[in-house]
């Protein structure tokens, strides 16, 4: 008997979806549709198999709740008024704020407290926009082009600091995993000793990433000033 390959349209389904750029949540619920009614599946029972694995997976409730959140506070201002914030504190800089920041997830990462801090609920609607007032309420207005790298460095920082945090955590999937796979080879060696082990690690892409923040926020006032001088030169010409 020859395999069906039909329920694969479900795999073209979100190719395409997500090279028209339509909504994710939308693209991903469709193909699963469009794949178990071309695997011969009735729609109510497809509806009622999605319904059981949401209540079985009750966590994502709250992954699909920050979102709406998160969109409400930003369109009455969040990212505007944590820009001001950051403005009107003196000595906040764009590498101070982000290195406090990274010591801060890296720390909570090591306690196992990785959900307080992310992409969504976090990097978006807090820290890229007060990265963003330190440089602007020293310097200049950014260009499109700076303010992006500015909150790709925003987002870097956060993903340093979770990723090299929770391998500290004693109870982290990945310190597990490593332990078993050494057991398996004979090297019997307690997940507290691989915690431990991953704490200079920690530390020293702590310090790296520091640098490049710093290093990033130099080449980024040089840029600023050096529009700032041509803006200038261009007014004494006119």
């Amino acid at each position: 008997m020859s395999p069906n390959y039909w329920p694969l349209v479900g795999v073209l389904w979100v190719i395409a979806g997500f090279a028209l750029r339509l909504n994710p949540a939308l693209v991903v619920v469709s193909a699963g549709l469009v794949t178990g009614l071309v695997a011969g599946k009735a729609l109510l029972p497809l509806l009622e198999l999605f319904g059981e694995a949401f209540t079985r997976q009750r966590f994502l409730l709250l992954f699909v709740l920050t979102l709406p959140v998160i969109g409400l506070l930003e369109r009455h201002g969040l990212r505007e008024h944590a820009q001001a914030f950051v403005a009107r504190l003196r000595g906040a800089t764009m590498g101070r704020l982000l290195i406090a920041y990274l010591a801060l997830r890296q720390g909570a990462a090591a306690l196992g407290l990785t959900s307080l801090g992310g992409h969504p609920q976090t990097v978006r609607p807090l820290l890229a926009p007060m990265a963003e007032g330190a440089v602007e309420a020293r310097h200049a207005a950014l260009s499109d082009a700076q303010r992006e790298r500015v909150r790709a460095m925003s987002a870097a920082t956060d993903n340093v600091g979770l990723f090299f945090g929770e391998d500290v955590f004693i109870a982290f999937g990945a310190v597990l995993l490593m332990q078993a796979f050494l057991a398996d080879n004979g090297i019997l060696v307690e997940p507290l000793h691989i915690a431990l082990w991953g704490i200079p690690t920690a530390l020293c892409a702590f310090a790296i990433h520091a640098a490049r923040v710093l290093r990033f926020e130099r080449r980024l006032a040089g840029e600023l000033a050096q529009q700032a001088r041509a803006l200038d030169a261009r007014g004494a010409d006119a």
